[in-house]
């Protein structure tokens, strides 16, 4: 370990994520193909949810 390792660093340049980032917090693959009747009414339950919620 060096010794700027244990200063602390005001601008971290090298951040993983960025601060500004905007997500819809989508992070879960899905296949039609697999999908059975309560996948397809949680998926709605989700779009329903979506829309409530940008509509603030």
């Amino acid at each position: 370990m060096g010794r700027d390792e244990h200063k602390k660093r005001k601008n971290n340049f090298l951040s993983q994520t960025p601060k500004n980032q905007i997500s819809d917090g989508i992070d879960v693959e899905f296949s039609d193909e697999f999908a059975d009747a309560e996948d397809r009414k949680a998926q709605a339950r989700s779009r329903a949810a979506d829309k409530r919620a940008h509509e603030k």
